[in-house]
């Protein structure tokens, strides 16, 4: 069994043909079938993703996502590669998301987020959004409490986590704070 430090749970940022791309590794207790439901069910989305997905589940299907706990416009994708239980990859907005999934030993799952960023200046406000997106996935995992975020506490912990990834990912990818909508719902970054 894998023990993850805190240390090694913050994402990991590097540049693709002028892109910010940041790498989440994360050691869930839990195997691939489970995780791979948690990335694919949509009561199980509910839990830990900031948006619904509307649309099929197939390569070069079109997707939209409603934010489902602020009052922001509607975006639009497209679904890029399904391989389960193994690899999921989407067009969130103009961000590519790819989930990829390998088990680690009988009952565990290594769980490899990559995030190709539209803009850079966002790639630590998204970096720490993302993370605790990923936080929210294993408790909802380990726990079943699908939904159950306080608000406060959701933008008090953005805020402390997002202080971690402007300071590593440096001023330039740290040019863009929240959109209005959420500091309208959390309070000022």
């Amino acid at each position: 069994m894998t023990r993850q430090s805190v240390e090694d749970r913050y994402g990991k940022l590097h540049t693709e043909d002028g892109r910010a791309v940041v790498r989440y590794t994360r050691h869930l207790g839990h195997p691939r079938d489970a995780v791979w439901r948690a990335l694919t069910d949509d009561k199980d989305l509910a839990a830990w993703f900031p948006t619904t997905i509307d649309g099929e589940r197939a390569p070069g299907a079109a997707l939209t996502f409603r934010f489902t706990d602020i009052d922001m416009p509607a975006m639009t994708g497209a679904m890029r590669v399904v391989d389960p239980p193994s690899v999921l990859e989407f067009d969130w907005g103009g961000d590519i998301l790819r989930f990829e999934l390998a088990p680690d030993g009988d009952a565990r799952t290594v769980l490899t987020l990559t995030v190709t960023m539209a803009e850079f200046g966002k790639a630590a406000r998204d970096g720490a959004a993302w993370h605790l997106c990923l936080d929210d996935l294993a408790t909802d995992l380990a726990t079943d409490l699908a939904g159950d975020r306080n608000d406060t506490e959701h933008g008090d912990r953005w805020r402390e986590v997002n202080k971690v990834y402007a300071a590593r990912f440096g001023p330039e990818a740290s040019t863009m704070g929240p959109p209005q909508e959420w500091e309208d719902k959390h309070g000022p970054a």
